[in-house]
């Protein structure tokens, strides 16, 4: 279910449609509790493949880049808590 919101999350945002042929041609959703396990797990992999290739083909992904200050910063804040 989370991967679904994912995507209509970033649909939402950006007002893009992300297609979806393959994981709609299995026809299996989060609610279908009747299938099982394997079936899920295809279609999850599958789902989240399709969102994926649509962000780095519209060229969406953002690099974010550390600098050595930041990850001390990290480490410290770690061990603090």
């Amino acid at each position: 279910m989370l991967m679904v919101h994912i995507r209509k999350y970033y649909e939402g945002i950006t007002s893009e449609e992300i297609e979806t042929e393959r994981y709609d041609a299995l026809q299996i959703s989060p609610v279908h509790i009747h299938k099982d396990k394997k079936a899920h797990k295809e279609a999850l992999l599958t789902l989240g493949e399709e969102i994926v290739l649509h962000i780095h083909g519209n060229h969406h992904v953002h690099v974010v880049n550390y600098s050595p200050e930041t990850a001390t910063a990290s480490t410290q804040v770690a061990v603090e808590h």
